[in-house]
């Protein structure tokens, strides 16, 4: 349930297209639905803009689909993470008109016309290596309606790649960067644009990056004043945050 789709509903009582009793019936799991295993929240969309993701990992595939089902049935954009094509193809037989997108390992499934931002997000990766998690990033905010231009494989080993690309970085709202290794990229990034700077650590790396760890502290420890970080590896969040940062920029709009 979001914003549109509450205003059309009350629209069809006021013309009295259907009756009060069928508006109940299709508010009856508002705010949320009880599953047994879950407890889906159909309210989160109208309180925070974006309604629930599905993390899959940990869930059974009988569950991910149960849940997906269930936040479909009420017209909404739909997106698991972290998903297989084992998962895919699950929800694929009961939504054929759901999207696998492989590298950031998301389902989603777009049910509201697309409205793209007027301003934009730049995702920027320090590596190819780094993509996966760049792209759950994209994946998220373009399913929140958000425009986004990415930058791929300019990591500090090479920084006139980055710099090639300074005026796709200054022209954005908010920038996510995507670093494994050493996790650099992101102190280079904020001191080079006026907007707030997203970092996301990833997991890549040798031995002593202990796992997301090095870039992770690296990042917290960022000299460059504009520079937040999410948690190791988290696209979503990062995707999530850019789209909440980019809407204000913009005249108020339902999403």
């Amino acid at each position: 349930m979001n914003t549109e789709s509450l205003r059309q509903l009350l629209e069809k009582i006021q013309s009295s297209k259907i009756t009060i009793d069928q508006a109940l019936d299709h508010l009856k799991h508002l705010p949320f639905e009880s599953l047994d295993f879950a407890n889906v929240d159909h309210h989160r969309h109208l309180r925070c803009g974006m309604g629930e993701a599905i993390y899959c990992p940990g869930k059974t595939t009988d569950q991910i689909v149960k849940i997906f089902a269930s936040l479909a049935d009420k017209g909404s954009n739909v997106l698991a993470t972290r998903a297989d094509q084992r998962i895919y193809d699950a929800i694929a037989a009961k939504f054929p008109q759901a999207k696998y997108e492989s590298v950031a390992r998301a389902v989603t499934l777009r049910q509201q016309p697309f409205q793209p931002s007027q301003g934009h997000i730049t995702l920027v990766s320090a590596g190819t290596s780094d993509i996966p998690v760049a792209e759950e990033a994209r994946v998220t905010a373009e399913l929140l309606n958000q425009s986004v231009k990415t930058v791929y494989d300019v990591g500090v080993a090479g920084l006139h790649r980055l710099l090639a690309r300074c005026e796709t970085l200054q022209s954005a709202n908010v920038v996510i960067v995507v670093a494994g290794m050493e996790g650099a990229l992101a102190s280079v990034v904020g001191g080079l644009v006026d907007k707030p700077v997203i970092a996301v650590p990833t997991s890549v790396g040798y031995g002593t990056s202990f796992g997301g760890i090095a870039p992770l502290l690296t990042m917290l420890n960022s000299c460059a004043a504009g520079v937040c970080v999410v948690n190791i590896d988290n696209g979503f969040a990062a995707g999530a945050i850019a789209a909440m940062i980019n809407r204000l920029a913009e005249p108020k709009k339902d999403y």
